[in-house]
């Protein structure tokens, strides 16, 4: 947790049940730019709470700190949860591909899939959320979450499979989309940045320790049993969720239109062309970042010859660099240099280890081994430890009154974007990495473009500490 002493955890008091403060409370101003958008006239308006005592009593405290700890491990989990469906599932990708009698193509199309629901579950939860809380929606997309991946592991057929994968990122989409939001709801500005990195850390262990479960898991059983070990982490994180996670969006802050309101408000935030430029910046980088996660099992597998406890360990290393940066970029650099600036050189070596990886493949240098390429993977990986958690934090500043739609079309771009990525970089079959490459230069690129002529930096001067 960040001890700045900004955060709202410990400024004020987080609702433990669904009412909030009363008359009290005083208009917010919008967060971000002068200028920052407002997407409805006519939406309500989002009220502050009431802030502690000058001088709380020790007690009271330390009671806000302790929440905000238990907040920030459930959040962690909740944000652990994709990765952990996607990369336990990696080291079984071509054990599948043999199980089910299905081309690699194919069996990649169960990522896309899970990727899929994820991103059009977030655009029905995020709203539920800012109409009926964060907590009821959490509950339920968890409890869909356990049962879809329960059935997954029975799945007889590729397109079974593919279909059940749907139904799963569906569901779990309520996790990341009300991660987001409950961030939101507790943090402001610098303070919200510090809190992803904080969240990276902790989310940013899943990566690492599930190839390793998942190749271990393999040894003992079939990826069937990789699904049986995610149901019962998804049924431990939904307990853990109904004990420890309160309301954090009060009753006078919520939205009680319908369909219509949410679609208004979600127009409102596209026309606002910062924030998009923002959410397509940081989907087209996780389309780099997915990428590498889709066709990295069989590059790192099939084409050089690993095995898949050795492609777990490699998974992990790069993991471990992008945490590693995550924690530089929320401790050392947030608050000092630019959060444009930061994202801006993070963006330039994303462009410059995906060049450098399209080199490798296509033979320029010759014929090179397992060594090299996964050196320009770890700097891939690493540098997306600045770029991911500094655009959501810039996204997000720009609007208060619908966290929960704009942290669904944060999650929805990236994810739709990440779906698209992923059956292209098979499309030449498994005995090449040029295709993934190909891809990860593509939308490095474009995400550089998105940045400079959306987001155009360099006129928002002063906008944070350290200036631009």
């Amino acid at each position: 947790m960040p001890d700045s002493g900004g955060s709202r955890a410990q400024r004020e008091h987080i609702p433990t049940s669904g009412t909030g403060p009363g008359a009290d409370s005083a208009p917010l101003t919008p967060h971000g730019d002068a200028g920052a958008l407002s997407v409805d006239p006519g939406a309500p308006q989002v009220t502050a709470p009431a802030g502690l005592p000058a001088a709380p009593e020790p007690g009271g405290l330390k009671a806000a700190r302790r929440t905000g700890f238990l907040v920030t491990m459930v959040l962690g989990g909740l944000t652990a949860l994709p990765p952990l469906s996607m990369d336990m599932y990696l080291p079984a990708l071509p054990a599948v591909t043999d199980s089910l009698s299905a081309p690699a193509a194919t069996i990649q199309l169960t990522l896309t899939a899970c990727l899929a629901g994820m991103a059009l579950g977030q655009l029905v939860v995020g709203p539920m959320s800012d109409r009926w809380g964060r907590r009821r929606p959490l509950l339920l997309g968890m409890v869909v979450y356990v049962i879809a991946t329960a059935i997954c592991a029975l799945a007889p057929s590729a397109e079974l499979l593919i279909g059940f994968r749907l139904l799963q990122g569906l569901a779990g989409a309520a996790g990341i989309v009300i991660a987001r939001a409950v961030v939101r709801d507790l943090y402001d500005g610098v303070e919200m940045a510090r809190f992803f990195s904080t969240l990276m850390l902790i989310s940013g262990v899943a990566p690492i320790i599930a190839p390793l479960i998942g190749g271990q898991v393999m040894r003992f059983t079939d990826w069937r049993g990789i699904f049986v070990v995610l149901t019962g982490v998804g049924i431990v994180l939904t307990l853990v969720v109904w004990k420890w996670l309160h309301e954090t969006l009060e009753p006078g802050s919520r939205h009680t239109g319908g369909v219509g309101e949410a679609l208004r408000t979600m127009r409102g935030l596209l026309a606002d062309r910062v924030f998009t430029g923002y959410m397509v910046t940081g989907g087209l980088a996780f389309a780099v970042l997915f990428a590498y996660i889709s066709a990295s099992p069989f590059v790192v597998q099939e084409i050089y010859g690993a095995s898949p406890q050795t492609f777990s360990l490699l998974f992990g290393l790069n993991s471990i660099g992008l945490i590693a940066v995550g924690q530089i970029n929320g401790k050392l650099l947030v608050g000092r240099i630019s959060l444009d600036k930061v994202l801006g050189f993070g963006l330039a070596v994303i462009v410059l280890a995906a060049v450098a990886l399209l080199l490798m493949t296509t033979g320029v240098f010759g014929e090179v081994g397992l060594v090299p390429v996964a050196a320009g993977l770890f700097v891939l990986m690493s540098a997306m430890g600045v770029a991911m958690p500094n655009t959501n934090a810039q996204a997000l500043m720009r609007t208060k009154h619908a966290a929960g739609s704009a942290s669904a079309l944060l999650g929805t771009s990236s994810f739709l974007i990440g779906a698209i990525a992923s059956p292209l970089v098979g499309i030449a079959g498994e005995d090449t990495a040029v295709p993934m490459a190909v891809v990860q230069v593509v939308c490095a690129v474009a995400a550089v473009g998105c940045f400079l002529g959306l987001c155009r930096p360099w006129q928002r001067v002063g906008r944070e500490a350290g200036g631009l």
